[in-house]
């Protein structure tokens, strides 16, 4: 397999002064894809749960504001615990501080900032989306040690990468837990295991040399099987919680459009070439996307 990395020096960041380029790409400021993906389940159960359209206008401005935020300071603190590894694989041994365009102290002082500013967005909600943003912090700072002891990292990226599910009902519904909040949490985990599985797939062969784990190495040829389970699970999932939720038939109709774009990704996937599965992986937005808009059309 040939060398590949998915660091994107163009753009928009080329415009950024010298000293704070390292900075942009160390929180991935250049491919704001993974942003996208830890807001939709937010997107979702804001949308299900929202009381009316200016509350669901605010909170979904403010979970967009800190996705984008919180992104940023988790790809902080997975690059602290892996810039060694990473230094080891192709894809990632640019990033800045594998590469030592930043040193670690000035990583700690950036992630300092950026968690004010999540703080900032966090004081703007109710007290049980507040609760669940604080334990979110948890999750973070663990999951990079997931890929060290089990094969199955992508579960605990699921749990994390969904927390907006149940934080955005929280913030929409007032309660700490909701059945469609629960329900739309369980969709996003699995969404998440199979299309961070896709991601995987671009660094199977050196995560293979240096030791590190994940349901890309462990159903390798089989992750085909893999997607199908947990996408069909995903839609299954949803359409249970819009159902809990009381929504229009319509919205249920609407889900073959995200269903039939998990279907294009499952039978396009080539595990041998990294840009295809880079490719299949951002195209998960849009399937987020759809599934948003299927609940607001069944809240219509």
């Amino acid at each position: 397999m040939d060398a590949f990395t998915d660091i994107q020096i163009g753009g928009w960041v080329r415009v950024l002064p010298r000293v704070l380029v390292p900075y942009a790409l160390l929180a991935r400021f250049d491919r704001p894809i993974g942003a996208w993906l830890l807001f939709l389940p937010g997107l979702w159960s804001i949308s299900i749960s929202a009381p009316g359209v200016w509350p669901w206008c605010r909170l979904t401005a403010l979970f967009l504001a800190g996705a984008f935020i919180m992104r940023g300071a988790g790809c902080v603190v997975n690059d602290l615990w892996d810039r060694k590894m990473d230094a080891a694989v192709a894809r990632t041994r640019g990033r800045p501080l594998a590469s030592g365009a930043l040193r670690p102290f000035e990583a700690l002082v950036f992630l300092v900032l950026l968690c004010a500013a999540g703080l900032v967005i966090l004081l703007q909600l109710n007290m049980a989306a507040r609760g669940l943003g604080v334990f979110s912090l948890v999750l973070v700072a663990l999951y990079p040690l997931a890929k060290r002891v089990t094969w199955w990292p992508q579960i605990m990226l699921g749990i994390t990468f969904g927390w907006a599910a149940p934080m955005g009902a929280a913030a929409a519904a007032g309660r700490l837990l909701t059945l469609p909040g629960v329900l739309l949490y369980a969709a996003a985990i699995l969404w998440i295991l199979g299309y961070d599985t896709i991601y995987a797939h671009q660094d199977r062969e050196d995560d293979a040399l240096i030791g590190v784990k994940s349901t890309a190495r462990l159903f390798a040829h089989n992750t085909r099987s893999l997607l199908v389970v947990c996408y069909t699970a995903t839609i299954i999932l949803t359409a249970s919680a819009m159902l809990a939720a009381d929504l229009a038939v319509l919205g249920l109709w609407c889900l073959l459009v995200p269903a039939g774009l998990l279907v294009w990704q499952t039978i396009r996937l080539d595990i041998d070439d990294p840009a295809r599965c880079l490719a299949l992986f951002k195209a998960n937005r849009e399937v987020g996307l759809a599934i948003g808009l299927a609940i607001i059309i069944g809240r219509l």
